[in-house]
C-alpha cells in the first residue's frame, strides 16, 4: 500500500473513535511509522501514551515502537531510557509483561546503535537462553553479566 494511502486508511478508521482515544492515536502512530514518517509517528505515540488508557499490550507496543522510532531519529539516549523504564515496569509484581522479549530485543538494537555491542549481545542471549534445550541457567547468568543486570 502506498504510504499516503496507508496513513489515510488508518486515519479514517481512527476517526471512528473520539479524537483523544488512546487506541486511535496509537493506530495513527503505527501507520505513520510504517509509512516512514517517524517524526509524525513520535507525536502520536507520545499522545497515545499520555492518555493513560492503553491496554497493557498496546502500551508496551507504543513504548517499544516509540523507542525504535527514536533510535531511527538518532535519539539513542531517549530510546534507551524509554525501554529501560518499560522493562523495569515489568519487574513490578503483578504488572503485565506484555512483549517483554520484544522490549529487550529492541533495547539490544539501541545498544548496538550506541556502540555497546557487549550489552546488546547480553540482551540477545537473555532472550534466547530460556529457549535453549540445555545450558539455560549458565547462558542466563552469562547474559546478565554482559548486560550488568537482568530483566528476565
Amino acid at each position: 500500500m502506498d504510504p499516503a494511502d496507508l496513513i489515510a486508511a488508518a486515519d479514517a478508521l481512527a476517526d471512528e473513535l473520539s479524537p483523544g482515544d488512546g487506541r486511535a492515536l496509537f493506530e495513527r502512530a503505527c501507520a505513520r511509522d510504517t509509512a516512514g514518517a517517524e517524526a509524525e509517528a513520535e507525536h502520536y505515540y507520545r499522545a497515545a501514551l499520555a492518555t493513560g488508557h492503553l491496554d497493557a499490550y498496546r502500551r508496551s507496543r507504543a513504548c517499544i515502537q516509540l523507542a525504535s522510532t527514536l533510535r531511527i531519529l538518532g535519539r539513542l539516549q531517549e530510546s534507551e531510557q524509554l525501554l529501560v523504564e518499560e522493562l523495569d515496569r515489568h519487574l513490578v509484581p503483578g504488572s503485565p509483561r506484555a512483549l517483554h522479549d520484544e522490549a529487550r530485543a529492541t533495547l539490544a538494537l539501541t545498544y548496538v546503535a550506541q556502540g555497546r555491542a557487549t550489552e546488546a549481545a547480553g540482551l540477545a542471549l537473555s532472550v534466547l537462553a530460556p529457549r535453549l534445550s540445555r545450558y539455560n541457567r549458565s547462558m542466563s547468568r552469562n547474559a546478565a553479566a554482559l548486560v550488568g543486570r537482568t530483566w528476565s
